[in-house]
């Protein structure tokens, strides 16, 4: 089939390079000329593992394009993905004005029967609004569908490829039978579309993401009790995740959720449902422990130097919001790296992937580490934010040598406390006790 992607962030990308594999022609829109451009020249404008190869696979077998001219690919396309930003406003609630402006663009263009599919995470009702609005400017049929995505940052291609379940929301057969045969691959090999209506569909991905902060969130506050009275929160994770009910995904404690998925789609969530005068009070106690959740380590460290921070260097491990990503959004790094910041510390940063993201927000109001145990030179302790796995089985020694203090602030739990107490480290970790005090 011939497919448009209209947009050529994160989601977009990966749609339209996966759809490409599975043997359609896909045209990648983008209003970013510089970015198109690059694109055509096989350049990846986001990191995620294993897509710079598929994308590079697909442009040679010319099954993949980039063009800023939504016009011609319109013409060519029976399906049009919409894989636009949907950011939060500062009430919470999702910007639709990208994603409205491209509907009243297609409507302005279409000449033919089209199959306008939202890919984007949207409130409840959206394919209501882009139909109403793509209706206001011509008379050729056309059906809007429901299609959101659910892809973990550092597995998108995996997901995209091997999906648990695909969910398509319609109430026209036609466009059914077309988004049929897209995920015909999928189908073949027993993954199964789960058809419903549109605003079933739209409140899916809500609903799903919702969940897994509050599962995040629940298991965060698990883990502080655990402090309080001596439990073990590597336990309980084990003990509550051997329950098929409750299964092991998503019970790791740590400082906090980030991303571009979970923090706006929890607000969206929230604000969608004081719209119909209905409190998400759950997402509410939700939104409000992660907040206090991310920077939870930085009174550790306080307490640790006597209560006051000013002029103590602090090395970080980390910056982007989960490992396998360059994405920063909402990354409790970055409230980490504020709150030290104000109380007078002086921050060496190091990520390899995610630093030039860092450094376009935050310009030198740190410094940057070439290596992880550069950073910690001179430094007074270490405070871990990112799970990479190049944290995971460090050279302690060196560590020792390289850091004024044998002091770790671990918000991943990246070490079994083992490891920190057999070589004299001072070790705060989330949920378990504290090694060296």
């Amino acid at each position: 089939m011939n497919i448009t992607i209209v947009g050529t962030g994160y989601v977009g990308l990966v749609t339209g390079t996966t759809l490409a594999e599975l043997g359609n022609s896909v045209y990648c829109v983008d209003i970013d000329e510089k970015k198109v451009e690059a694109m055509k020249l096989g350049k990846v404008p986001i990191y995620e593992p294993n897509l710079e190869e598929m994308f590079l696979r697909n442009i040679q077998a010319q099954r993949l394009f980039f063009t800023t001219n939504l016009k011609e690919s319109l013409e060519k396309s029976d399906v049009i993905y919409l894989a636009l930003p949907t950011p939060p406003g500062e009430d919470g609630s999702a910007d639709l004005s990208y994603v409205l402006k491209v509907a009243n663009d297609i409507g302005e263009m279409m000449t033919s029967y089209k199959v306008i599919v939202n890919k984007s995470t949207v409130p409840v009702g959206t394919a209501d609004k882009v139909r109403a609005t793509i209706a206001a400017k011509t008379s050729v049929e056309f059906d809007v569908v429901s299609n959101p995505e659910f892809l973990r940052e550092g597995f998108a291609v995996e997901d995209s490829m091997n999906p648990s379940r695909v969910v398509v929301g319609s109430s026209s057969e036609k466009a059914k039978g077309f988004m049929s045969k897209v995920y015909q691959p999928f189908t073949n090999i027993g993954i199964p579309i789960i058809f419903m209506d549109e605003k079933s569909s739209e409140l899916t991905k809500y609903a799903s993401n919702s969940f897994l902060a509050v599962k995040i969130t629940f298991m965060n506050e698990i883990a502080n009790y655990c402090e309080k009275v001596g439990a073990d929160v590597d336990k309980v994770r084990l003990g509550m995740g051997s329950d098929d009910r409750i299964g092991n995904r998503f019970l790791f404690p740590g400082i906090g959720y980030g991303g571009s998925c979970f923090p706006k789609d929890v607000k969206a969530l929230i604000k969608s449902g004081k719209q119909e005068n209905f409190d998400f009070q759950i997402l509410e106690a939700t939104e409000n422990v992660n907040i206090s959740q991310k920077v939870i380590l930085v009174s550790e460290i306080e307490n640790y130097f006597g209560g006051n921070l000013r002029g103590k260097k602090i090395a970080l491990w980390g910056l982007a919001f989960k490992a396998n990503t360059d994405d920063i959004r909402e990354a409790s790094s970055l409230d980490n790296i504020k709150l030290l910041l104000e109380k007078g510390a002086e921050i060496t940063a190091y990520d390899a992937i995610a630093e030039e993201n860092v450094k376009k927000i935050l310009g030198d109001k740190i410094s940057y580490a070439s290596d992880m145990y550069s950073a910690l030179e001179n430094a007074d302790c270490l405070l871990i934010a990112t799970e990479w796995s190049e944290f995971k089985n460090p050279n302690f020694k060196l560590m020792a040598e390289k850091l004024k203090n044998k002091a770790i602030f671990d918000g991943r739990n990246m070490f079994p406390l083992e490891l920190p107490e057999q070589n004299g480290f001072f070790y705060k970790s989330i949920g378990r006790r504290t090694v060296g005090e």
